[in-house]
C-alpha cells in the first residue's frame, strides 16, 4: 500500500513539473469523496452540453476541478489567474468565459486557471458559499504548486465574469477560509493578490445604488481591481462603480471602465462596441500592477 501512495505521489509530481503550454493539466480541487458541502450521495460529477454561442455550457458540477494552462515559457512572466466563468450561479459559460479567456492570458505572459466550480446553486444558503470553497481551494492549489508551474506565489490573481466576477469580488474580501482544512495546501493564503472583474453581478443590495452587499465589502486588505462595464447591461454598472468607489476611498489601487453599450456576455468576443476593447485595457493594467520585475 505504501508503495502505491508513494508512486502515486511521484506520477502527480511528474505531471505537474512537465506541464507544458501545449498541454493543459486537469486537476481535481478535492480528493474524491471530501468535496465539502455536497450533499449526501451526490455523485461527483461535471455535466455538460454544446451551445451555439458560448461553447460548453456546463449544467452541473458536484466534482470541481481546475484545468491550467501554461503560457510559452519565453513570454511567461510567473503571474497566474484563476477564472471564473459566469452563469447566474446555474451554468458556467465554460468556453467563452473560461478556455478563450485562457488563451488570451497566454498571449500576454499569464498562466490561466480555468475553474468548474460548483453549479447549480444550491436550494439552501448563499448561491456563492459552495464556490466560495471551491475558488478558495482553488487559489490555495495555485499556490501549492507554484514552484513545479513556474508561478510567483506572490501574482496570483481572480477574474470573473456576471456571476463569476460577483464569486472573483466575494473571494478578494472574505476574512477567512470558508472550509476546514484537508491538506498541506490548506495551510496557505486563499486570498488573491489581484481582482479582474467584468461585467460582475450581484455586487449591490436590491434598490441601492453605492452600497455593496456585505459578501463584498471592500476593506483595507481587498487586493487592487480592475473593472469593465456597459451602461446597457441588464446587470447594472452601479455595482462596478460601487465597488470601484470603495476601493478609492482607502486608497487600493483601482481602475474602472464604464462603456455607453455593449450589453451582457461578450467575453473577449469582438464586436462594433467599445467595451469589447477591455482586454486590451486590462493588459495595461496588468503590466503596470502586476507584470513587472518590481511587482
Amino acid at each position: 500500500m505504501k508503495r502505491t501512495l508513494f508512486l502515486a505521489s511521484v506520477v502527480v509530481v511528474l505531471l505537474a513539473s512537465t506541464l507544458r503550454a501545449d498541454e493543459p493539466l486537469a486537476l481535481d480541487l478535492w480528493p474524491e469523496g471530501k468535496v465539502p458541502g455536497l450533499a449526501a450521495g451526490e455523485t461527483e460529477e461535471i455535466v455538460e452540453t454544446i451551445d451555439p454561442r458560448i461553447g460548453r455550457r456546463v449544467t452541473k458540477v458536484s466534482k470541481p476541478k481546475i484545468t491550467v494552462f501554461k503560457p510559452d515559457p519565453s513570454i511567461d512572466t510567473g503571474a497566474a489567474i484563476v477564472i471564473c466563468p459566469g452563469g447566474g450561479y446555474n451554468i458556467l459559460a465554460y468556453d467563452l468565459e473560461g478556455v478563450e479567456v485562457a488563451k488570451w492570458l497566454n498571449d500576454i505572459g499569464v498562466t490561466g486557471v480555468v475553474l468548474h466550480y460548483r453549479v447549480p446553486r444550491a436550494k439552501e444558503g448563499e448561491v456563492y458559499e459552495n464556490p466560495l470553497k471551491d475558488t478558495q481551494r482553488a487559489i490555495r492549489l495555485t499556490r501549492a504548486n507554484a514552484k513545479d508551474w513556474k508561478i510567483n506565489p506572490e501574482k496570483i490573481g481572480v477574474l470573473g465574469f456576471s456571476a463569476g466576477g460577483n464569486l472573483a469580488a466575494v473571494t478578494s474580501n472574505a476574512d477567512e477560509p470558508n472550509y476546514d482544512a484537508i491538506d498541506e495546501a490548506d495551510k496557505l493564503s486563499a486570498r488573491p493578490n489581484f481582482t479582474v472583474l467584468v461585467y460582475p453581478a450581484y455586487l449591490n443590495p436590491k434598490d441601492s445604488d453605492i452600497e455593496l452587499t456585505p459578501e463584498a465589502a471592500v476593506d483595507e486588505t481587498t487586493p487592487p481591481a480592475f473593472l469593465v462595464h456597459a451602461s446597457d447591461d441588464h446587470v447594472s454598472a452601479t455595482g462596478s462603480v460601487a465597488y470601484y468607489l470603495g476601493l478609492k476611498r482607502l486608497k487600493i489601487p483601482a481602475e474602472l471602465h464604464i462603456f455607453p453599450d455593449g450589453g451582457h456576455g461578450y467575453g473577449l468576443r469582438p464586436t462594433e462596441k467599445r467595451v469589447t476593447s477591455w482586454p486590451d485595457l486590462a493588459t495595461g493594467w496588468l503590466k503596470t500592477q502586476v507584470l513587472t520585475e518590481e511587482k
